[in-house]
Order: C-alpha cells, then structure tokens, then sequence
C-alpha cells in the first residue's frame, strides 16, 4: 500500500492526539484513504517525557529542520501555536514544497494574507479546519457544502472557556472569578486566560470565517472586540427572567457592500437554538441564500476532536496527493484574483436592541432624568425594572430597550455616567433577536 508520510511540529495536547490517532485507527484510515499515513517524524522541545504514545524508533526529535528538509515527507502539520517559530516553520515548510496542515487560528488571522498567496504559488495546500471550531467541519461546509450559495451571515458560540464560564455563571450562580478558577481547574482556561476570556481568541476565528464566507481579505484590526470579565450573575439572572440566556458571540453580516463583524456579550432569546449550546461546546449558524440557516454544533477543542480534524485535513490532502493534483480547492474559498478588500463597519454603526445595569441613588426623579437622557437620543425603553437591594446606598435599575444606533447609545451611556445619581460604571450587553442575528 503506497504511504503518504506526515512530518509533525509540536507534540502538546492536540500534537499527542494525533499521534494518538494515527496509531488507533490506522486501519480504518488506510481502508477510506487507499494509503497509509505515516508517521515520519515528530519534533518537540521535550521528547524524553512520555506522550502516552508508541513512536517507532526514529520518529522523535527535537530538529524541526529535519522535517522541513526530508525529502520524502508530504505533509507538515503545525501544533506548535503562536506566531513566531511556527510562521517560520510552515513558511520553510512551503518553500520546500510541503503540503502543511494547521490548527494556528492566531497566525492564520494575521498573516493569512501572505501565507496564503505565497502557498498557492508554491502549488502545495495551506489547510486548516482545527482552526476554528475544534472538530466541527465549518471550514469544509463553507469551503464546499455552501460553494453555490452567497451567505449573508454566521453567528458562533467559538469559545468553549466563555461558554464554560457563562454555563457556570448561569446554572450556580457564581461570580466571573470563581467560573474562571473552575474553568483552569478543568483544563479549560490557560494560567493568563486573557485570549480567551477577552474576546481575541474568538476574534481569530471569526476574521477566518468572514474570509471563507464573503471572499474578503482577513481584517483582523477592525474587528470589534469585548469579553465576558465584567458580567455578573445579577445580569445572568435578570436576562433569564426576561428570556434570554448570555452568550459570547461571534457575529458577522454581509450585505454585498461591507461587511459586520463583531465580538460581544449578547442577550439571545432562549428559544434561539444557541441559547442552549452550554459547558465547553461550540456551535455556528450560517445563513445562505439557497439553504437558509443551517447550525453546526460539537466540540470545539480538546485533544482528541481537535486530532480528528487536524487529520481530516491530511487525508484531503492525501487524496489529492494520490489523485495526482493539488490546490483542488482554494485555501480560503474563492480562487485567486477573487477576494475583495471589503470593509468592515464600525460598531458605532450598527443597530441593536440593549439591556442597561445602573446603580442608582435611591431619590425622586431618577428614573425620568434617565429616560430623557436616552429619549434626547431616540433610545426608547421596552422594559424597566427597580429591585429593592441597596448596596452602598444604590439600587441596581435595569432596563430594556428598543433596537437603537449604537453611536447613540455610548453618548447617552457617557451622559448617565456623568450624573451624581449614578454610581460605578453602567453595565451595557447588546440584545441579538433573531431579525438581527
């Protein structure tokens, strides 16, 4: 049985399940690809520690080199992470003619533009499915499942430590640290949870996904970005009695001339089958003009679901190999001279419903100064509620509005907090109803 020989770089959590994986279901592989992946060689820093792995003898090393040097390997996968060694390790990759499987979000997203051309040139494949969405095939469904299609936007819970910190925050209610702490505990959450938790990491994902869905060039730098640090249970709380449940959502919208594309906190309704998308999964819903909305939901990291779509990959690229061809399809979708630099609107720009936190001094005529603050900016109120607990001589008012521009509710928000009444700072999530998702 001819062999497709497979160089690695980077043996942590995902790299040992691939190696794991290739040893498991070797057969069943072989049986679907007509050839058998092999291992050639695998490098990492460390190889004296034990992977939980069976290498054959002369797989391990710590010369990445060595496998961008081998003539006889095909395909080079990346699950080093970062963008400094392992940039220079797929560009080494690609100038010697190999094939290179990914699952480097955080490079892609910010040299996507000139690793891409410069694989294409070179005639060899840049995949990467793991990148977004752990094992769920969203890269592939847009890529080929919806190439007859014009899609009009994609919405994504695409970060399993947020949802998981949300999940916690919701079901216990417990504060933000203690979701976080448990999330490390789990395994979730890096010691500086900052790329996740902030919002950087899902951004990643979404300036990838915006490329494959509209032919636009990765915009990484005006993506809007807010994370999930400054939610409580009290919001949690009041968003499910009024019928909604809090995501992190990755949020894009096409409209054939520029482009949304937005990372938040949102209120969702709980009957948006999102709402139920809890603990570490992932999920995204894409709209096409021929499909209409279709979700795809699974994993969205973790060592073994990532493996399995870092190795769906290398056999797409195997059977090209083996069929005598290669590129079949384009790395981001559209064929080359096809992408468009299409802009993204500021945030300021686009309209939404909000829900509004403030903490207010217990005097006559505070809710009336407020709402015509919001009513000198056409932000008209569709629900309020004052509860009874005081903190600190403040009660929390929380408020509901219409969709209004978002330009116009940072002013009004700028002029509420610079009344005497107010105390700390307003608590502002956007509310994504299903017209505007």
């Amino acid at each position: 049985m001819k062999k497709i020989r497979l160089g690695l770089f980077g043996l942590g959590n995902i790299g040992t399940g691939v190696a794991r994986l290739l040893n498991t279901n070797k057969e069943i592989i072989s049986a679907r690809l007509g050839a058998e992946l092999e291992l050639k060689r695998a490098s990492d820093l460390d190889i004296t520690r034990d992977f939980g792995v069976k290498f054959a003898p002369g797989v391990l090393t710590t010369d990445s080199d060595s496998i961008v040097n081998d003539p006889e390997i095909d395909i080079v996968i990346e699950l080093i992470g970062g963008t400094g060694v392992a940039k220079a390790l797929i560009e080494k990759s690609i100038a010697a003619g190999k094939h290179v499987v990914t699952a480097n979000k955080a490079l892609l997203a910010k040299h996507g533009k000139e690793l891409f051309p410069t694989a294409l040139q070179k005639g060899v494949c840049l995949s990467f499915e793991a990148s977004v969405g752990g094992c769920i095939p969203i890269v592939k469904t847009i890529r080929e499942s919806l190439v007859a299609n014009r899609i009009s936007a994609f919405t994504g819970i695409l970060n399993g430590t947020c949802n998981y910190i949300l999940t916690r925050i919701t079901e216990e209610g417990i504060p933000f640290d203690e979701a976080l702490a448990g999330a490390q505990a789990e395994g979730y959450a890096e010691a500086d949870p900052a790329l996740d938790v902030e919002g950087h990491d899902t951004a990643h994902k979404l300036a990838i996904l915006s490329s494959l869905a509209y032919g636009m060039e990765m915009s990484l730098d005006d993506i809007y970005v807010e994370g999930i640090s400054g939610i409580s249970p009290v919001d949690i709380e009041f968003a499910q009695n009024a019928g909604y449940t809090i995501k992190l959502l990755a949020i894009s919208k096409y409209d054939g001339q520029s482009a949304e594309a937005r990372v938040h906190p949102a209120m969702i309704p709980k009957a948006n089958m999102l709402s139920n998308v809890s603990g570490s999964l992932n999920a995204v819903s894409v709209t096409g003009d021929a499909v209409g909305e279709m979700m795809l939901y699974g994993y969205g990291a973790g060592m073994m679901p990532t493996a399995s779509a870092v190795l769906a990959d290398a056999v797409d690229i195997a059977r090209d190999i083996l069929a005598g061809g290669a590129t079949r399809i384009p790395g981001l979708s559209f064929m080359d001279g096809h992408m468009n630099n299409i802009p993204i609107r500021p945030i300021d720009e686009i309209t939404t419903g909000y829900y509004l936190r403030l903490a207010v001094m217990d005097r006559p005529g505070v809710l009336s100064k407020i709402s015509g603050i919001l009513g000198d900016r056409n932000i008209s109120l569709k629900s309020v509620v004052q509860t009874e607990r005081k903190l600190n001589g403040a009660v929390p008012l929380f408020m509901l509005t219409h969709p209004a521009r978002e330009s116009m509710m940072k002013k009004a928000i700028e002029q509420i907090s610079a009344l005497d009444m107010i105390s700390g700072r307003p608590v502002l999530i956007r509310i994504e109803e299903p017209e505007s998702l």
